[in-house]
């Protein structure tokens, strides 16, 4: 037993031990990298409205890495790949995100689901010195101020916005009109939106908001058909979106319908059917019809080697992107991969090229691509570029 005089020392000592063990900072630069594994994990919204598109994303990527594993892994490692649902709640997203971290010893936060679910794990992921890879949004204030340890891949709002108004212009300036969902996501696009037109110098005569918890779209829509709008822009997805185009068909209001990336071509046309023809999509991927474009014919040739009769989609398509650039990471970092040598190894990549997509990685700048095509919803229920 020590004696008093030894006793405050060692106390101090054992205290100073467990709160470095206990503090999110503490995680070593490479948790969650071993001889044979390389582990990665995303709170994402599994459930709810946007759930079935989420999951197109995990299973495009789960698609790419389980080819990079069968063939060996990278340097050895085989990629380890978890997913767990946050319901879109910010709170549970964090709580998530702190788990996969400390318990599960994740290397990569991998595709984290949401503009404000992002932003507020951001803090917990820096702290820790783990990599956030390929978040599903496109804020611009995630892209403003640089994060050393967020990659981003897909194009940002602002591009999106900057492409759909630049359309309308084309077009004439038609009435035009936004609706939002009254969340972070939905505010954020409003913002850019707002912040094209101005530059544009589009009108917008109506901006109508939808409560995603407690939604009223035949009050949304007849506020819509009041405004009159020629063309509509959408600032939601997933059946929010749809729920929508359904409620304005009870209406006069017939404008054409402009959405984001993240509305989800498979999903509108699942829930709309013949509806969905003529909404015009801004898609921040090449086409996955596009068989003449190497990155389209390898996720083609994976996914029907699995299984014959497997339907692409755009939103898988997406996931296997991410996979694919978080992969060259890997590779990029050597065979001593810890989080400064895959950020050197990153950042060293330069511009990477599918086809038409370009994403840049520089010490400057992780924010991947700003690549934004328009695409038309076709009879089929497919997208026509």
């Amino acid at each position: 037993m020590p004696s008093p005089s030894n006793t405050f020392p060692l106390l101090s000592s054992l205290c100073a031990a467990v709160l470095a063990l206990s503090a999110p900072g503490a995680q070593a630069v490479d948790a969650g990298v071993t001889d044979s594994e390389i582990r990665i994990g995303a709170s994402a919204v599994l459930s709810g409205p946007l759930g079935p598109q989420t999951l197109s994303y995990g299973a495009g990527a789960k698609l790419y890495f389980d080819s990079v594993n069968a063939a060996g892994g990278v340097n050895g490692r085989k990629i380890v790949y978890s997913q767990v649902d946050d319901g879109f709640d910010v709170p549970k997203s964090v709580e998530n995100s702190k788990k996969l971290i400390q318990d599960d010893k994740v290397f990569v936060l991998f595709q984290p689901t949401g503009t404000a679910h992002t932003t507020a794990l951001l803090p917990l992921a820096t702290e820790s010195k783990t990599i956030v890879f390929g978040p599903v949004t496109g804020a611009s204030t995630l892209r403003e101020t640089p994060n050393r340890y967020l990659f981003h891949v897909r194009a940002s709002y602002g591009d999106e916005a900057q492409r759909i108004v630049q359309q309308l212009r084309q077009l004439g300036s038609p009435k035009t009109a936004i609706v939002y969902q009254d969340d972070g996501f939905g505010k954020t696009l409003l913002a850019e939106v707002r912040r094209a037109a101005e530059s544009l110098k589009l009108p917008l005569i109506a901006e109508v908001k939808i409560d995603p918890k407690n939604p009223d779209f035949k009050a949304a829509a007849e506020q819509l058909e009041k405004a009159g709008p020629k063309a509509l822009i959408m600032g939601t997805g997933g059946s929010t979106f749809s729920s929508l185009v359904k409620a304005l068909q009870v209406t006069s209001l017939r404008p054409s319908i402009y959405g984001f990336s993240v509305a989800n071509v498979d999903t509108l046309s699942k829930d709309l059917g013949p509806q969905a023809r003529g909404i015009v999509l801004a898609q921040i991927m090449p086409s996955i019809r596009n068989t003449t474009a190497p990155i389209v014919t390898e996720y083609l040739d994976l996914l029907h080697s699995k299984d014959a009769k497997a339907s692409a989609s755009s939103a898988q398509f997406e996931g296997f992107v991410h996979a694919k650039l978080l992969v060259q990471g890997f590779k990029a970092a050597g065979p001593k991969l810890n989080t400064e040598s895959f950020i050197k190894g990153m950042e060293s990549l330069g511009e990477v090229r599918y086809e038409k997509f370009t994403a840049r990685y520089t010490p400057q700048s992780h924010n991947g691509a700003s690549y934004v095509e328009l695409a038309i919803v076709g009879n089929n229920g497919e997208l026509r570029y």
